[in-house]
């Protein structure tokens, strides 16, 4: 079973979007999280050692994450996919933009 966390700023819209489309692949756990002391669910540091994988949506959170998280992120694959923060939660053309960039790191 393959682990991915999904990171944004506030954990109200792309990251959690992308948790619920990724549930339900066969083969794949999720989970998700915001980068800013104000987000739905903060970023713990053991969500970041359960992970296999680590999605980010913008280079600004792996930079952030980095700083923040360097001591928690030994060997962990952190993958930036360069989703803008324009979409609401669950819109089709966000899902559509996920399942293209993130996919073919799940299959």
């Amino acid at each position: 079973m393959l682990k991915a966390l999904f990171l944004c700023t506030q954990n109200r819209r792309r990251s959690p979007t992308a948790e619920q489309v990724f549930a339900a692949w066969r083969g794949v756990e999720t989970d998700s999280a915001g980068l800013h002391a104000s987000a739905a669910v903060v970023l713990s540091p053991e969500q970041i050692e359960w992970a296999d994988v680590i999605f980010v949506m913008e280079r600004r959170h792996r930079a952030q994450l980095s700083k923040g998280y360097r001591k928690h992120l030994k060997g962990k694959r952190v993958i930036c996919l360069d989703v803008p923060d324009k979409f609401a939660f669950m819109d089709p053309a966000l899902v559509s933009l996920l399942e293209s960039k993130v996919g073919p790191f799940l299959r």
